[in-house]
């Protein structure tokens, strides 16, 4: 039994979803964190102590943290293996860390302001939509004339990046045109595997 624990508008949630999917690898979500509740229960701290989302089940063995999670079902995945090639393959883990360090957190209080708080805080919006533009152009920059992140083909990096790029492209405030950046979401977010994590509105 294989079970995947949090909300499917969690980011987080959306990249173990998407790379469970691109897998094919059968497994049940059930639905926690944000107003679903679940993780502040002992049963699901036991899992993960943090309380957070999303947490990979699979017969008594836990894996909490998202990007573990796409590295483990990509080493276990010949639809997501992660290049033989050291360097290619540092270049992957690269753009994944980049991801939970520099892109997503830069847009995290705009996100919140923008979908989660009654009355918003331009001044929090503002300051954190000018940081996001700045990993926005980068990542812009690296996909010029790329269609994948890292080499010929489709990996985990695509998945970590094109859930950050989703929020991105999504959020109801303007933003500067980067079309490198657009033409390879719109080219990755076609695929079968991103239909049940990109499927549900932004918010």
């Amino acid at each position: 039994m294989r079970r995947l624990w949090g909300r499917l508008s969690s980011v987080n949630v959306q990249k173990a979803v998407w790379a469970l999917d691109e897998a094919e690898w059968a497994y049940e979500r059930l639905d926690a964190g944000g107003a679903h509740g679940v993780v502040r229960e002992p049963a699901y701290r036991a899992m993960n102590p943090n309380g957070l989302v999303p947490t990979l089940e699979e017969d008594g063995f836990f894996l909490w943290e998202s990007n573990a999670i796409l590295r483990y079902v990509a080493s276990q995945s010949p639809a997501l293996a992660l290049p033989t090639d050291l360097r290619q393959r540092a270049h992957v883990e690269q753009w994944v860390d980049w991801q939970a360090t520099s892109f997503t957190p830069a847009m995290r209080d705009a996100f919140w302001q923008l979908f989660r708080v009654a009355d918003p805080n331009r001044d929090l919006i503002a300051a954190s939509l000018a940081a996001s533009e700045v990993y926005a152009a980068i990542l812009d920059a690296h996909l010029a004339g790329r269609d994948y992140a890292v080499g010929e083909s489709f990996g985990i990096a695509d998945i970590a990046l094109g859930c950050a790029a989703h929020r991105w492209l999504n959020l109801p405030a303007e933003r500067q045109e980067r079309p490198n950046l657009r033409r390879w979401y719109e080219h990755i977010a076609v695929r079968p595997g991103a239909a049940r994590a990109l499927g549900e509105p932004v918010g």
